[in-house]
């Protein structure tokens, strides 16, 4: 029996004698009453019953059983019962002390799994991960951190190959809004500077329970392992687009005053109308404008 077919026949026997694998709605509701719980509004929770949306977004991580995988905030386990039979390495990262409990008795058979009970935002990516291959995270992220814990892949990119997160859409749009956009604003750029994103599929709030009052979408995102753009100094680069769209109704030569001396000299030497407002700048102009902050003005 070959590594990958010994590893889908753990997970399914891990699966089929704990309860895992029902994930409808009723399913659901029978697996909260018999944990004495209801969804936890502090953490975010809204439990994935719809089987064939898990389906999907375990497709689009691709896997093939040679990979190394993350899951984060895995809950009654709707995505994780499709995951397990194709990673070859796979750690459930949970912070409820109860569902972390139960996804190890869950998989205690299966020696590929392993439980992190911790907050992802305090998860040190590289320790956890250790040396190999860049791993595929998959994640239904609550919607009150979803965005810090983006960031927070981003900052530690070259342990991920790929992400396929459920956010929700209004979010998902900013990631790839493009300049000019209503959406395009920091957050697009800073992502987009670290990361290739593709939209996936929208999610309707009937898919899970409770239903969230707004509708989720599923977004791919390729860590770049260098910047798409020749950028001097990446920190400067995300401190001036922090900047500037903290003041996106000014025109640039105002909002670049904060940074710099000369605003007018260092948006001249970009290449770039001092009259423009920040959401219309592409990735590489900000690129420009960053390195011409570097070579003329001073920090202010």
């Amino acid at each position: 029996m070959s590594r990958r077919a010994a590893t889908g026949t753990r997970a399914a026997q891990a699966a089929g004698s704990s309860g895992q694998g029902r994930h409808g709605r009723a399913a659901v509701r029978e697996d909260l009453a018999r944990l004495g719980r209801r969804p936890r509004k502090r953490l975010g929770q809204h439990f994935l019953v719809d089987t064939n949306i898990a389906r999907r977004i375990v497709d689009l991580a691709a896997l093939d059983g040679t990979q190394r995988v993350v899951e984060i905030g895995p809950g009654l386990g709707a995505l994780t019962e499709f995951v397990v039979a194709r990673a070859r390495e796979i750690w459930l990262v949970e912070v409820d002390t109860m569902l972390a409990a139960r996804l190890r008795d869950a998989y205690a058979s299966a020696p590929h799994v392993h439980v992190v009970e911790a907050d992802v935002l305090q998860v040190d990516w590289v320790q956890l991960l250790g040396p190999g291959d860049p791993a595929v995270v998959i994640a239904n992220l609550p919607y009150n951190i979803g965005t810090a814990v983006l960031a927070a892949l981003l900052l530690q990119g070259r342990c991920f190959s790929r992400m396929v997160l459920m956010l929700q859409r209004e979010v998902a749009q900013r990631l790839r809004a493009q300049p000019g956009s209503r959406t395009y604003g920091a957050l697009s750029v800073h992502t987009q500077f670290a990361a290739d994103v593709r939209a996936g599929f929208r999610v309707r709030p009937g898919a899970f329970l409770p239903p969230p009052k707004v509708e989720s979408e599923v977004v791919i995102i390729e860590p770049s392992h260098a910047p798409p753009t020749g950028v001097a100094d990446s920190a400067r680069f995300h401190r001036l687009v922090t900047a500037v769209f903290s003041q996106r109704r000014k025109q640039l030569v105002n909002s670049v005053r904060s940074l710099c001396h000369e605003p007018l000299r260092v948006l001249t030497e970009a290449g770039i109308d001092p009259s423009r407002r920040p959401e219309t700048l592409t990735l590489e102009e900000f690129a420009a404008l960053t390195n011409a902050w570097i070579r003329h003005a001073g920090v202010a």
